[in-house]
């Protein structure tokens, strides 16, 4: 029963949707009306400006963490932790309170794995590379989303992370590029948009 509750209250931590409260609060705006549509901190910060964009990215981070944290204060199994964490993710995508409309799930699959273990600090420098040397968010988002699953399966390897986490980074991995496909599909046309380009559907503060 533990175990069951670890993971209800994974998903409705997930799916707080603070992009759209901060974006509803200033702006009186449904950020998924505007920009990209997404939820999370990347349309936040084209809608509200970086600070607000920065806010957003370290609250998503820190309900992905939260979740892993409250998931082994009430002593579930690493598997159950693991799938906390995955449920995190899920609900930051596909949050309830919003009809299942939300974000795309970098932010809070990120928090949830520096949680699993430091080592997930690993993703910060693979997510910056690209996005420095590109400035495509989104690139940055794909290549670390598909490293995590390899971090931790070499991480497993060497004994230093249970091998329960290698599921997060594979089933994590699997809905943050199904929720970029889009993206993905804008970076092989050369058409994605990049930092610093013009803000589209901005709301008036």
């Amino acid at each position: 029963m533990t175990a069951i509750f670890a993971l209800a209250l994974a998903y409705l931590i997930g799916s707080i949707p603070t992009g759209y409260l901060a974006t509803r609060s200033v702006a009186g705006a449904d950020i998924r009306e505007h920009g990209s549509g997404g939820t999370g901190a990347t349309n936040v910060q084209r809608v509200l400006g970086w600070r607000w964009g920065l806010a957003i990215a370290l609250s998503d981070v820190a309900k992905g963490a939260v979740v892993v944290v409250l998931s082994r204060w009430l002593g579930v199994s690493e598997w159950f932790v693991a799938g906390a964490a995955t449920l995190a993710v899920a609900g930051h995508c596909w949050p309830v309170w919003l009809r299942f409309r939300g974000g795309k799930g970098v932010a809070t699959g990120g928090g949830a794995a520096i949680a699993l273990s430091p080592w997930g600090l690993l993703l910060l420098p693979i997510i910056a590379l690209p996005v420095v040397l590109t400035r495509y968010v989104s690139l940055g988002s794909v290549v670390a989303s598909a490293s995590a699953p390899v971090i931790f399966a070499v991480l497993s390897l060497l004994g230093v992370a249970p091998a329960e986490y290698v599921m997060f980074g594979l089933l994590a991995s699997a809905i943050i590029l199904a929720k970029h496909r889009t993206n993905i599909g804008r970076l092989l046309a050369g058409s994605e948009r990049r930092i610093g380009g013009p803000r589209r559907g901005a709301p008036a503060a």
